[in-house]
């Protein structure tokens, strides 16, 4: 395994994620752009936030919205210019703001021309580039997802995720003899499609780039099912990072955080198809008929109170436990493929809680746009470039209480999406002007964060009280001397627990929150917290 460098940024970095042809039209046209996250700039450094994730903003047919690359060099021209993101990459910085790109390298779109070299029938240097099988008349490949008929090279392509997306050849972990159109790792195909992986990264990084969120990172090596090879191959990045950009940052889509930080990921998410216990934290389907009616039961951030903390920690522990000091997992609010929003459904109060507990665990917070206004999603709308039921999470920023929501001057029917036409949508200017608004309560959450020492992201992780059929969960974050409890009150009923002995030799003093939360009675000290409620409290 590389060595475990951490770059010092990531310590207090507060991410968030921005869909670009969602957040900011600059030019008219409908869609957002990066010139026109480049006029957001100081709205973000405002925030608090210290990186940004962009969904991919390469040239694309878009049939899967950027994730169908179709130039990994070149900048989408409804986004703009290579040059405007290099802009972006200058101005970014000179806020302490940082850039990560979304780097798609399981596969491409039909139309990139190294998969049009690659269907060809003569022999070329593309033509093992992606993985074909030996026959067109091969259509039922067990395990794989593959396309016949296409072009004019005899064989079925293998495709990562839709049929128009391509698997990149990085070979098989263990090929099958019997079909010789499975490639081993260090046949010449897959060792070329490694190098040129480099290469993207090298240029955008070059360009000032600080790293990338990598999609599908599990993809990439077939017939890998204990991921050993796949492990290798990102450890071999991470290596290479190190040597050549020490300051740069990976981030997995993987949702595996004990495989994925050991591979060399800086960051892995809590997502999910791969951590079940963040349903259980944020998004299980609110019950229509009553506490035990429901096989989904409820969230724990649900004000019932009838969810169980425990859902979350027993998947989140053991791999907290495991990849502490080899690099940070990543809670996020929500992002372009978790529906449905964060805020739905839920109010202020309810979303002040969730994000006290966001920005005061371990790892690396990321916030998706719009999630700090509460954005609501955008229910029955009709599927836009492969989105389909995610559709209404992507949807534009909400800037005013103005024409498109501020987003765009073009013409409604021309945005790239609809925007919500409800009177009482959130906005950011009504939000600026309100102190009690979720806007300026992030703000402050986030400034807690960078504040304290104890809060960043290796700051260690104890749990004080967590169980099933009780709504308080509390736990305490320490970083050399400076030790804080945190503690959450989700149900809409107060409740009341008593601390640990030895965990106070005085009473706290409150840094967020509700006052005076905790009291001594005789021997003991007892926590009581109002219904929707929480604290931060710095211990002496």
């Amino acid at each position: 395994m590389p060595h475990l460098h951490q770059p010092a940024w990531l310590e207090d970095a507060v991410f968030y994620q921005i869909y670009p042809q969602s957040y900011y039209d600059s030019n008219a046209d409908g869609i957002g752009d990066i010139p026109g996250i480049i006029q957001k700039l100081d709205y973000l450094q405002s925030l608090g936030i210290t990186a940004m994730w962009l969904n991919p903003c390469f040239e694309s047919p878009f049939q899967d919205a950027g994730y169908d690359v179709s130039d990994y060099y070149k900048v989408a021209p409804r986004y703009g210019t290579n040059e405007d993101l290099h802009t972006l990459f200058v101005e970014a910085r000179k806020r302490g703001l940082r850039v990560l790109l979304d780097l798609v390298p399981g596969h491409t779109s039909i139309q990139h021309p190294w998969f049009q070299a690659s269907a060809r029938h003569e022999k070329n240097e593309y033509s093992d580039w992606f993985v074909w099988t030996e026959s067109a008349w091969n259509w039922d490949v067990p395990g794989y997802r593959i396309i016949s008929g296409y072009g004019e090279r005899d064989g079925s392509y293998l495709t990562n995720f839709f049929f128009f997306q391509p698997a990149l050849n990085y070979g098989f972990a263990q090929p099958d003899p019997s079909k010789p159109w499975q490639q081993p790792i260090d046949a010449p195909g897959p060792q070329r499609v490694r190098q040129e992986l480099k290469n993207i990264m090298r240029f955008w990084l070059e360009m000032g780039a600080s790293g990338f969120r990598v999609d599908m990172a599990f993809s990439l090596v077939k017939a890998d099912s204990d991921a050993r090879q796949t492990t290798a191959l990102w450890q071999e990045l991470r290596a290479w990072l190190n040597e050549n950009f020490p300051d740069a940052c990976l981030v997995s889509e993987w949702a595996r955080p004990r495989l994925a930080l050991r591979a060399g990921f800086h960051i892995d998410f809590c997502l999910p198809f791969g951590m079940p216990g963040y349903v259980a934290l944020l998004r299980k389907p609110y019950p229509q008929n009553g506490p035990g009616t429901d096989p989904y039961g409820f969230s724990y951030f649900d004000p019932s109170g009838h969810g169980n903390i425990l859902e979350f920690l027993d998947t989140y522990l053991p791999h907290y436990e495991v990849t502490r000091g080899q690099g940070l997992i990543a809670i996020p609010t929500g992002n372009h493929d978790t529906s449905p929003r964060l805020a739905q459904g839920r109010s202020t109060a309810d979303l002040e809680l969730i994000y006290l507990f966001l920005m005061t665990m371990p790892g690396a917070p990321f916030i998706y746009y719009g999630d700090e206004i509460g954005m609501r999603s955008l229910d029955g709308l009709p599927s836009k470039e492969g989105a389909y039921n995610r559709t209404g999470i992507r949807t534009p920023m909400q800037w005013a209480d103005a024409p498109n929501a501020g987003f765009s001057t073009a013409p409604a029917g021309q945005l790239y999406l609809p925007v919500d036409p409800a009177a009482d949508r959130p906005c950011v200017t009504a939000q600026e002007s309100d102190p009690q608004s979720l806007l300026q309560r992030v703000r402050r959450l986030i400034a807690l964060r960078r504040q304290h020492p104890a809060l960043c992201a290796s700051g260690s992780l104890e749990i004080v009280h967590a169980q099933r059929g009780h709504s308080i969960f509390a736990y305490r974050r320490t970083q050399g001397s400076q030790s804080i409890l945190v503690a959450l009150n989700p149900a809409d009923q107060p409740a009341e627990i008593t601390l640990p002995a030895g965990l106070l030799s005085a009473a706290p003093m409150t840094l967020y929150g509700i006052d005076a939360a905790i009291h001594r009675e005789g021997a003991e000290w007892r926590l009581r917290l109002p219904g929707v409620s929480g604290g931060v409290y710095l211990l002496p």
